[in-house]
């Protein structure tokens, strides 16, 4: 019976590029999804940038451009690591699209009308000069229990007590240095204690969650009373607005869960569908995959907003561990901290998915990524057991194609048939470890037979052309029977299998029964060993990222000690570039002010006489009457444009222009000249 399912993977966050640790989860529900739809269910595959929050905010601030700009930038970057890894998603789209605001206002309306929300007033930590209230992650300072030093603001690593920021012994803001002020706000909260009953029920029974999950919501969250939820945030923030409360934000934790019903949104609209037929609907299964992280925001405050607002709660949410490497957590001056661009830069995406697949099972265990491993298994499994199979067969029967009738293998491709429920049902389960292993099994049985049967000693007999023809039919048989089995995991392999078998992959069932009398197209290597020194090229390659990520970073904490803001840049933006020769075109000459005095009949200007040296002197007409009295510039030594076309004004002649800087008016500031400069020399 044909099911209808949508599944999600977390949003990732569009502050950053995405890493082998995120991928982990994208691999893990792509060979979810591509399961699914290999059995012949409708099955949808849902995600989105998450792109809302302070950093958000900060970082488009720093790099002087918009927000809209930069998650443009990301959600391009993001789809192209994915796709490189073979991660095809239905619908990827963004929490900060028309849709997803729609929807927001929709869950808050039923969340209001339930009278779940309530407004207090908040002590939040205010960096003034940055003109923003800090999130825990953005201020650092001494825990209030044991003194140590340069924590967040939300707990302590050292001894692992947990404080709100407004408790950290001298507190320090992280994006200017300054001391923060302590303010008040109000604020709005979700009252989700109201739904203790529901949601003590909905984890603890069916199938939602696995064993350990729900026993750890059971005991650290809902043996109490549940905590309200704060779900706004003020101004400035990047977000959408709360349209009942005026200079209030929802948080991004509110909206980035919504994310995936406005992408649903734009996947159902696409194809002529209502959004109700998947988030109003008995008949829909919702799957969710996430990382233990975020266990908290995805099995409470996300099933509680959906009861609320009437919306179809989740079947089961599927909850996984972290990614490590070599058995410690990825680092970047380590090298293990690697990109997906990174990555498939150097080896076979395809390689990774394997290797996560033959790794992961259905519980929330953390995963090593051991490259010495991932070396020799990828070699041994894919490249000596599977690919094998079809390189030692398939140039045999290139001329020929597969026999008309299917010869008797001693009932290897019966039994791999039969296999087959077995490793549907650890697919199903997200026990991928199992379903390779059992798949690895037929892959042995296989190469054995052929082993057995040795093509290549039969092609070396003409009157044995039958037997060769037999021996390879089965073998590459058993081969496409392997790869079908496979397909989820390694799709781009299945889609090689079927150009070179001359039928395409479609279907579960393809794997129960043979080919026989079809072509064989000429055989292409598919796949390439993995190196150890390709791995250690990658991690050196990374190594390298990121020391040049270590030193820009350096460079703006030299910057962010001095305080200088943005503003300006933001106000007025860079020039386009020109060449060294445009510039030297420019002859900037330091010169001495030898007379100063106002222009009556001008509001801004000043007259300037100025001494290059000797007798070359030159009459300026300068905007800085606002910002300095005459007698107070007579002998400073100043910057001009010693080069600039004459101009004739109606208060005399003004041949040449003196440097400043500043918005104008009474703020303007002359570019000085350190002492020991001589007036006419040049200024490089």
């Amino acid at each position: 019976m044909s099911r209808r399912i949508l599944v999600t993977a977390a949003l990732p966050y569009a502050n950053g590029h995405i890493h082998i640790g995120h991928l982990m989860e994208y691999v893990q529900t792509d060979i979810w999804v591509r399961f699914q739809k290999l059995r012949g269910h409708q099955c949808i595959y849902i995600c989105a940038d998450d792109t809302h929050g302070t950093p958000i905010m900060l970082r488009a601030r720093r790099e002087g451009r918009s927000e809209t700009s930069l998650l443009a930038e990301m959600h391009e970057s993001h789809l192209r690591d994915f796709t490189s890894f073979q991660v095809e998603f239905d619908n990827y789209g963004s929490t900060n699209s028309p849709e997803s605001q729609q929807v927001c206002e929709q869950i808050w309306a039923a969340v209001r009308a339930a009278g779940l929300v309530v407004e207090r007033d908040v002590e939040q930590l205010f960096d003034a000069s940055e003109g923003i209230f800090l999130a825990d992650r953005f201020v650092r300072g001494k825990c209030p229990k044991c003194g140590a030093p340069d924590q967040y603001g939300d707990n302590c690593d050292v001894c692992g007590h947990t404080y709100v920021a407004t408790e950290l012994i001298d507190p320090v803001s992280t994006i200017s240095g300054e001391t923060p002020e302590i303010r008040t706000t109000k604020q709005l909260f979700v009252r989700i204690e109201e739904l203790h009953a529901f949601l003590d029920e909905w984890t603890q029974s069916g199938d939602h969650l696995q064993p350990e999950m729900a026993n750890y919501l059971k005991g650290q969250f809902l043996s109490e009373e549940l905590r309200d939820w704060d779900v706004s945030r003020p101004a400035p923030y990047f977000g959408f607005p709360i349209p009942d409360s005026p200079g209030n934000y929802w948080y991004v934790w509110f909206d980035a869960p919504i994310g995936y019903i406005g992408s649903t949104a734009q996947y159902a609209a696409r194809h002529g569908q209502s959004l109700d037929e998947w988030w109003r609907s008995d008949d829909t299964e919702i799957h969710h995959f996430i990382g233990k992280d975020i266990t908290y925001f995805h099995t409470l405050f996300w099933p509680a907003m959906l009861k609320t607002a009437g919306l179809s709660l989740p079947k089961k949410v599927h909850i996984h561990g972290f990614l490590k490497v070599n058995g410690r957590k990825m680092s970047k001056r380590d090298g293990t901290f690697v990109l997906a661009s990174t990555f498939a830069g150097h080896l076979d995406p395809a390689a990774f998915r394997y290797y996560l697949a033959s790794k992961l099972g259905p519980g929330v265990d953390d995963l090593d990524l051991n490259l010495k491993e991932f070396v020799a298994k990828v070699n041994s499994d894919l490249v000596g057991k599977v690919v094998n199979l079809a390189s030692r067969s398939a140039k045999f029967v290139a001329a020929t194609g597969l026999s008309a009738n299917y010869p008797d293998d001693g009932g290897l491709f019966q039994k791999a048939a039969e296999q087959g429920a077995a490793i549907a049902e650890a697919y199903e389960k997200c026990d991928y470890n199992q379903a390779m292993r059992l798949i690895m099994e037929l892959a042995d049985a296989a190469n054995a037979y052929v082993d057995r049967t040795a093509p290549w000693t039969l092609k070396k007999e003409p009157d044995k052309a039958d037997e060769l023809q037999d021996a390879c039919t089965v073998a590459l048989n058993l081969f496409r029977q392997i790869v079908v089995y496979l397909t989820p995991v390694m799709p781009r392999l299945a889609e090689q299998v079927g150009e070179l078998l001359t039928v395409e992959i479609a279907h579960w069932d393809d794997a129960q029964t043979p080919l026989v009398g079809t072509p064989v197209a000429k055989f292409k290597h598919l796949m390439q060993r993995v190196t150890e020194e390709s791995v250690e090229k990658m991690i050196e390659d990374q190594k390298q990222q990121a020391e040049q990520e270590a030193a820009a970073q350096q460079a703006r904490d030299a910057a962010q000690a001095y305080n200088d803001s943005d503003q300006p840049l933001r106000e007025e933006a860079l020039a386009e570039t020109c060449t060294i020769e445009d510039f030297m075109k420019v002859d900037l000459r330091v010169a001495r002010v030898i007379q100063a005095e106002h222009v009556p009949e001008a509001n801004k200007l000043l007259k300037l006489t100025l001494s290059l040296g000797g007798d070359e002197q030159r009459q300026v007409f300068a905007g800085i009457k606002a910002a300095y009295e005459p007698d107070k510039l007579v002998g400073r030594l100043v910057v001009m444009v010693a080069n600039l076309e004459p101009r004739q004004m109606r208060f005399g002649l003004s041949e040449g222009m003196v440097t400043a800087a500043g918005p104008g008016k009474a703020e303007v500031y002359l570019l000085g000249v350190d002492s020991g400069a001589k007036p006419g020399q040049r200024v490089h």
